[in-house]
């Protein structure tokens, strides 16, 4: 006898599928040298896409359904109402980054970008993931970091300034826990890289410094990552990054404001690596006006 499979199973079961697929691994050549352009360097990822708003649609589960952060889409449409866009609207889908060229540590996590790195194979692949990470008054911090331990359906130590507010200190898991069913420990208090119970608020600044992941992000990392396994937290808003021999320019939004001049910032970037006369400036300020974290060409013609 044949048997029915809900619509709705199927629904999450592809939009599971196409944000795995996402992730990656991509392949990844990084430059042989920290200045100038390498023609063999890869490390511009993915490729954009297109998408037409069909009614019910939410840039937050177009966001998830994709691959992204909420930020990924909300920077390029706001002014549209993230729960109503408009159907009929064909929309970029950005499901292309800058990799960090060289990067600090096996994972890093870019909050300048809200984005997670994880290298493998000798650094000739990468996968990377959105997450959401702390709000103003609790930062996520920049730092050199490990991962101590794995934890499956782990318990919440409540701060100490939010114990009142939930009646308890710590939480066991279940549907209230924001640690969801994977964390991965740092060496950074009893913080970490976990999943979480609010998927829409991947893309934002939400919690009180640890690191969020989609469930279905967290599941798909949690595996590949060993205890020990060198973690470096950045803020780097700028990305410069290389394909075909290439010059790309991704610029995000402040969003911890910590760039006084963004503007000044790009270019002591450039400069730093020896690739000012090789940019057409006029793209490199349009990148930095639009802070939409998509990759661009600014090669100079």
């Amino acid at each position: 006898m044949r048997r029915h499979v809900p619509f709705l199973t199927i629904t999450l079961c592809l939009l599971t599928a196409l944000s795995l697929q996402a992730a990656g691994p991509y392949h990844v050549r990084l430059p042989a040298a920290a200045g100038g352009v390498d023609p063999q360097a890869v490390t511009v990822v993915g490729s954009p896409q297109r998408y037409v708003i069909k009614k019910g649609d939410t840039l937050l589960d177009l966001a998830r359904h994709y691959g992204l952060g909420y930020n990924d889409l909300g920077v390029l449409y706001r002014q549209w109402d993230p729960f109503l866009p408009p159907p009929g609207a064909e929309i970029l889908v950005p499901t292309i980054w800058i990799v960090p060229s060289q990067p600090p540590a096996q994972l890093v996590v870019n909050t300048g970008e809200m984005r997670l790195y994880y290298f493998v194979n000798n650094n000739t692949q990468v996968y990377t993931f959105p997450i959401g990470m702390g709000v103003l008054d609790f930062k996520t911090p920049q730092g050199k970091f490990r991962i101590t331990e794995k934890k499956t359906k782990p318990a919440w130590h409540i701060p100490k300034s939010l114990q009142k507010k939930y009646g308890m200190a710590v939480m066991p898991h279940g549907p209230d826990n924001p640690l969801g069913d994977f964390k991965l420990t740092l060496s950074w208090g009893d913080y970490g890289i976990h999943g979480t119970h609010m998927p829409w608020g991947v893309g934002r600044l939400v919690s009180h410094g640890c690191t969020r992941m989609y469930p279905e992000h967290i599941k798909r990392l949690f595996p590949l990552v060993s205890v020990g396994t060198g973690v470096e937290y950045i803020y780097e808003p700028a990305m410069i990054g290389f394909l075909n021999g290439r010059i790309f320019l991704s610029v995000h939004e402040d969003v911890y404001y910590k760039i006084r001049s963004m503007i000044l910032h790009v270019f002591n970037l450039l400069e730093s690596k020896g690739l000012m006369d090789q940019v057409d400036l006029r793209l490199v300020l349009k990148a930095v006006e639009e802070q939409n974290g998509v990759p661009l060409d600014v090669t100079r013609q």
